[in-house]
Parts: structure tokens; C-alpha cells; sequence
């Protein structure tokens, strides 16, 4: 039997769903407007496994006695928190070449004359939808209140766009910021970055993996994309682990879907893509919160990456657990995202301080 008619043999409605979306967005003309087909693809294929222990979840959820007012409460402050999007002060930034690369600039409108610190948002998607619309509002309206300048990025996503493209945008935006924030009142030399989901994985890895060639982005001669600080929320750190019934179903997701390579045939790969593997003694400071509720990626990994990181790094490391909070719970769970938002401006305004006390007593 031809390896050919063995990958058929195997195929899932999934991964038929997959391949029709690509063949429609290498068509011409059209094609650019077949590619949402392909993300919609792909998150059918990611979604349908966790289903079961989501709509398990929400049903909990509706039926527990008094919730009805703890939801209308949440409404309440998630459309507060979107209220806040005044702080939208430039959209549509090109940051690259691609028609993907680009970015919205959160801040005051009265910024101080004085440089900002810069955060970069990157949204979560699973990989597959790298759009920062409707996400990051609330952490960016309370930095940008205090004077902070916020660049919500769009990347490219598979499966039109394998791995490791999506890291390589955030790079490429990474080093963008760092040579042309100044127009929008940034601080070139304090660039932090923060994510949600995949945007978590991606900082993450962004911090702790700064001049690798390994993820292909190609910039400037003498481009910078390190970071000074990160901040993971609710974000996977390990495409490698297969022990668990839930971690398996992952990387297979990845396999299928985001790498389009075998982990067995390509571990570096996936090695590689894991921040928990490329931690290490100088890595940026660190604050990851995780919801102890986390149904998509179980609280247990965000702890294990917080051990091993202080294990290794000789810099700030801090970990917020918040009880009771789930996937994505900055998007439906108004009171949380205001207490993550706190904590995050809490510990980047901290950062910020040290680092800018430091240069002056360097100086």
C-alpha cells in the first residue's frame, strides 16, 4: 500500500474540510477570499474535540442555583471593559510586508511629551485565528489609562500559514517596535509583551527565545527583538509532553493542523516551539496567570512551566492563579479580566520602574 492511499485511509471529515480550504485559497482571485474557510476549518477540527468538556462545563455552570446574577454582573463589566476602547487611537499599522503583519495602536490622546513603556498584545486563536479584535480590551484600556502606548498585533495563522510563521510575525513585530514606536510617543528600549491562548505560547516564546534563526523571521540587519518583560495569560507552554489523554489530543492537533509534521519523525520541531524546553538563566521577567478552572489547557501545565522557570532564571517570576476561572475568561468574565488586567499593570509598572531606576544609576 502507497504511503499516499495510507494518508487517505486515516484522513478525518477534518482533515478533507482542510485540504478542500487550501486547495480554494491557491485559487486566483478568489482565493484571498476562500482563506477564513481554512480557519474555520481548523478550529472545527480543534473544537470538536474539547466539546464535550466545554458544553459539560456551561451546562454546570447555567444550572448552579444564584448564577443568573453573577452572569448578569459579568455582562455588566465585559461591556464596561469594551466601553473603554477609546484608548483605540490608530488602526491598521503595517509592521511588515504581508497583508496580515499589522497592528492597532492603543494610548491616551494627552500622552506625556516623556517616552512611554510599549506592551505588545498578541491575540489567542489556537494558531488558527491570529486576529486581535474583540480581545486584550481590557488589560490595554487600563496601561493605556496610565500612560502606556499598546500595539495589538494580527499574525499569520495555519493551515494556510505553517509554523513557524506565526512566531516569526511577532518577531518581526517585536523589531518593528522597537525601531519605530517612537511616532506613536513609545519607549524604543522598553518593549514588553503579553498574550492570551496561543498569544500566551507565543510570547512566551518570543521572550525566551529572542535570536533564534531557527523560527525564520527575517529582519533588518541589526533588528532587535528581544523583550523586556512577558506576560502569559492562560497559555500553553509545552508542544512536546504526550502524557495525558488531553496533552496527546494536542500535539495531534498540531501534527495535523499547525506544524503539518509528524512529532515523531520531527521532535526538534515541537521541541523547539516549546517554551518550557528554552528556559533558562537570563530569560525577561515573568508573570503567567492561569485559571485554576482552565478546561482547554489544565492549570497543571501553567504551574509546571512557573517551577521550571524559577528554577532557571535569576529574574522576577510571578505566577497568579485566579479560582474558579476558565479558557478565555477575560471574554465573558468581566470581574476577572479587571483583576488580571490590575495584576498585569501592577507587575509591568514594577518592571518598568526597576529597569528605569537601574539605567539611572548606570548613568
Amino acid at each position: 500500500m502507497t504511503p499516499c492511499v495510507r494518508r487517505l485511509l486515516r484522513a478525518r471529515p477534518a482533515d478533507y474540510m482542510l485540504a478542500l480550504s487550501e486547495m480554494g485559497a491557491s485559487l486566483p482571485v478568489v482565493g484571498k477570499r476562500l482563506e477564513p474557510l481554512g480557519t474555520v476549518a481548523a478550529m472545527s477540527a480543534w473544537g470538536m474535540r474539547f466539546a464535550p468538556e466545554l458544553m459539560s462545563g456551561a451546562a454546570k455552570g447555567w444550572l448552579t442555583p444564584g448564577n443568573s446574577d453573577v452572569r448578569r454582573r459579568d455582562r455588566e463589566s465585559t461591556h464596561e471593559a469594551l466601553r473603554q476602547r477609546q484608548y483605540l487611537y490608530r488602526r491598521g499599522v503595517h509592521y511588515g510586508d504581508s497583508p496580515a503583519q499589522l497592528l492597532d495602536v492603543w494610548r491616551r490622546k494627552d500622552l506625556p511629551t516623556e517616552a512611554a513603556p510599549v506592551l505588545i498584545f498578541v491575540p489567542g486563536g489556537a494558531w488558527v485565528h491570529g486576529r486581535s479584535i474583540m480581545q486584550g480590551s481590557a488589560l490595554m484600556s487600563r496601561l493605556a489609562e496610565q500612560g502606556w502606548v499598546c500595539l495589538a498585533i494580527d499574525y499569520r495563522v495555519s493551515p494556510h500559514h505553517r509554523w513557524p510563521r506565526h512566531i516569526a510575525d511577532v518577531k518581526t513585530a517585536i523589531s518593528w517596535a522597537r525601531a519605530n514606536v517612537d511616532k506613536f510617543g513609545g519607549d524604543r528600549n522598553f518593549v514588553a509583551v503579553a498574550g492570551c491562548s496561543a498569544g500566551g505560547h507565543l510570547a512566551a516564546l518570543a521572550g525566551l527565545a529572542p535570536d533564534d534563526p531557527v523560527f525564520g523571521a527575517t529582519l533588518p540587519e541589526g533588528a532587535d527583538s528581544s523583550v523586556d518583560a512577558v506576560v502569559g495569560i492562560y497559555g500553553r507552554y509545552d508542544w512536546e509532553d504526550r502524557s495525558t489523554t488531553e496533552r496527546a489530543r494536542f500535539v495531534e492537533f498540531l501534527e495535523r493542523v499547525v506544524v503539518r509534521r509528524s512529532i515523531k519523525r520531527h521532535p526538534e520541531v515541537f521541541r523547539d516551539a516549546s517554551p518550557i524546553a528554552r528556559v533558562h538563566r537570563n530569560a525577561p521577567p515573568f508573570l503567567v496567570i492561569h485559571g485554576s478552572k482552565d478546561s482547554v489547557i489544565p492549570v497543571e501545565q501553567a504551574r509546571s512551566f512557573v517551577d521550571r522557570l524559577r528554577s532557571a532564571s535569576t529574574a522576577l517570576v510571578s505566577y497568579l492563579e485566579l479560582p474558579g476561572a476558565g479558557h478565555g475568561f477575560d471574554l465573558i468574565d468581566g470581574p476577572r479580566a479587571g483583576a488580571m488586567a490590575h495584576a498585569t499593570a501592577l507587575f509591568l509598572n514594577q518592571v518598568h520602574r526597576n529597569r528605569t531606576q537601574f539605567a539611572k544609576e548606570v548613568i
